[in-house]
């Protein structure tokens, strides 16, 4: 079959990275066994496809592992068990750990000039529910979710857009998709392997049972009613819930499928039994059986984690739980605590709100002068001896030692800790009346009264917040802390209600220059000082307002600069000029790098990495060191 393929798939073309092409013969799973005797499900070895992918785990210097057990984790917050997507990590491509793409679900890719990509799935590949996997499966989100009016109102999502025109997209046969632009799009196959990619494929067969074009109008009609929603868009969207992961009948890729309907404490996941993984032994993965996750409040993870009730948990713990669960590994709990590196550019940040509805404020606030000023004013050494016991990096906002673009002199814009260059800044503003207190006073006759707000979530950021309130007093400025909940504060910084918040850096501090720096233009309101910007992009102009300060324009020229380069370095040019606006315009104030993340892990645990990087993007947070490879000694508990 490879031989076949190899016509098609020229010079170009990257395939899975496969121990070797010849399957070994196939163990069936203790786990499925009854389901495969009463002749429920097929054995395992005509349940895998006619390739699957073979992992190498000796090239990855770990251990073959034995199937079965029961893993524990926690979250803390309902609507977080679409971490399973994020951990399971089975992308159409994804990184491995020294964020290099490979092709995972495909069987390769052809891509020609960044204009051309030719997708190849793997014959005989199926869903969770045993139905075939196929371009079928990409034609139907193509053409009925995504160009759909009541299905995707704005249409097919950005990232597919170039110069505003979207792709050809063809079907060539069942195991072939073609994407085919005009112009270059470089960032195609990375963003399908983000920790939350855009699903350009969906289970045709059980989602045509709910859309107008296909379904029996009657029985539509009764569960349209049933499920107490207003049309079959609306149902359809309900149960159409990819990443999100809550509705249980829904087919997967995934290494484990949802097995708890409804809302529960906890939550039961199991394995897939038509995962596309197997070891080079021919035992299907993933080595774990089930994985059972708890709902519980955000201030119990640590304790519980201590008690010795997660077996992998990193979700929830900050660097200041770290003396906790120390003691418990000592009190002989069954874990360990492993220092994993953190991949956000920042792990705290002050976000100035440029869009902040007040007037006056948002004229103040996007004076460069005083944003560089807010900088220079905080004691970062300060706050990593407090908070961090000099183990974080102190410095502005940029991108990470381990990113090919790092440049130390960012990282040392504006952030040396400097009140008298501070005070000058903002009297330079104009801001030189003050109060009897040092406060000085805006020029409509307020103090300056800075609200920063909150997510409530992280104690390390009401604690830096609690000393730098001091810092800027110092030079005149009054922090008011506000915690709020993280959706509450999201929507009060999106409304330009907020005027300044705090939160993460960067979420991808390891940027390559293959990666898109579209996050550093304002294309997006989650950058949180620029959400109007952001949202204007998002909606093509229909909301928000455009950039109308130049830096911001000029990203967005960076941007496109970056998306029309032909090489590695007109690509680095353009993310090294937007990198250097951002430390010159200090959009977001970063205040610390590189504290360490804790991750628990249960002695019985296997193949998980003492040393790595906690990261969303790229990183998948535990997904691109593989769980499904993850096992317990001696299988089942």
């Amino acid at each position: 079959m490879l031989e076949a393929l190899k016509p098609i798939l020229a010079a170009a073309l990257c395939l899975a990275p496969l121990a070797s092409l010849a399957a070994p013969p196939i163990q069936e799973s203790s786990f499925w066994s009854a389901e495969v005797n009463a002749g429920h499900m097929p054995p395992a070895a005509e349940r895998l496809p006619d390739t699957p992918l073979i992992v190498n785990l000796k090239a990855k210097g770990r251990e073959f592992g034995v199937q079965g057990g029961t893993l524990n984790t926690m979250v803390t917050r309902s609507k977080d068990i679409r971490q399973m997507v994020v951990y399971g990590y089975a992308r159409l491509a994804g990184y491995d750990e020294t964020y290099q793409l490979n092709p995972d679900i495909l069987l390769g890719y052809e891509n020609e000039g960044n204009r051309r990509y030719t997708l190849k799935l793997r014959p005989g590949h199926r869903w969770s529910s045993g139905d075939p996997f196929t371009s079928n499966d990409f034609r139907y989100w193509w053409e009925d979710v995504a160009n759909n009016e009541l299905l995707s109102p704005a249409g097919p999502p950005d990232f597919l857009r170039v110069m505003g025109k979207l792709p050809r997209v063809s079907f060539p046969d069942e195991t072939t998709v073609v994407y085919e632009w005009d112009d270059p799009n470089p960032s195609f196959l990375h963003m399908l392997a983000q920790a939350r990619p855009p699903f350009i494929y969906r289970p045709a067969k059980y989602l045509k049972q709910f859309h107008a074009d296909y379904a029996d109008q009657e029985t539509l009609a009764e569960e349209v009613d049933y499920a107490r929603v207003k049309s079959w868009a609306a149902l359809h969207n309900k149960y159409d819930n990819m990443y999100k992961f809550d509705n249980h009948e829904l087919p997967t890729l995934q290494p484990w499928i949802n097995a708890s309907p409804g809302k529960k404490i906890r939550h039961q996941f199991v394995r897939n039994p038509y995962y596309h993984r197997i070891d080079s032994r021919g035992v299907q993965l993933p080595y774990i059986d089930t994985v059972e996750m708890e709902i519980v409040t955000s201030g119990l993870v640590a304790a519980k984690s201590n008690a010795g009730e997660a077996d992998l948990q990193a979700r929830g713990l900050d660097f200041r739980d770290i003396p906790i669960l120390r003691k418990g590994e000592k009190d002989n709990s069954g874990y360990k605590t492993y220092l994993w590196g953190n991949g956000a550019a920042s792990q705290i940040a002050i976000y100035p709100n440029l869009n902040a509805r007040d007037p006056v404020w948002r004229e103040i606030l996007r004076d460069v002068r005083v944003r560089r000023a807010l900088s220079l004013a905080i004691n970062r050494r300060a706050i990593n001896r407090a908070l961090y016991f000099n183990l974080a990096k102190p410095g502005a906002m940029t991108v990470l030692e381990q990113s090919e673009l790092f440049d130390p002199a960012l990282r040392e814009a504006w952030a040396q800790f400097d009140p008298e260059q501070a005070n000058r800044l903002l009297d330079e503003a104009g801001l030189t009346e003050k109060d009897g207190y040092g406060i000085r006073y805006l020029p409509d006759g307020r103090l300056m009264e800075l609200v920063v707000e909150t997510a409530g979530e992280r104690q390390e950021v009401e604690n830096a917040l609690q000393i730098i309130y001091d810092d800027w007093r110092d030079v005149g400025v009054k922090l008011i802390m506000r915690p709020l909940d993280r959706d509450i504060l999201r929507n009060r910084v999106f409304s330009g209600s907020a005027m300044a918040s705090a939160w993460f850096g960067w979420d991808n501090g390891l940027p390559q220059s293959y990666t898109s720096p579209v996050y550093l233009a304002p294309t997006d309101q989650v950058f949180l000082s620029w959400p109007k910007w952001g949202q204007f992009y998002q909606t093509g102009g229909s909301a928000g307002e455009p950039p109308d300060m130049e830096p911001a324009q000029q990203l967005l020229s960076l941007l496109q600069d970056w998306d029309m380069a032909t090489t590695k370095s007109e690509r680095m040019a353009a993310w090294r000029a937007m990198l250097q606006i951002h430390a010159e315009q200090v959009y977001a104030i970063g205040v610390v790098a590189a504290a360490p993340q804790p991750v628990v892990v249960s002695n019985r645990l296997r193949n998980v990495p003492e040393q790595a990087i906690w990261a969303w993007d790229p990183g998948a947070h535990f997904g691109v060191y593989r769980p499904d490879e993850f096992f317990f000694e001696g299988g089942l508990d």
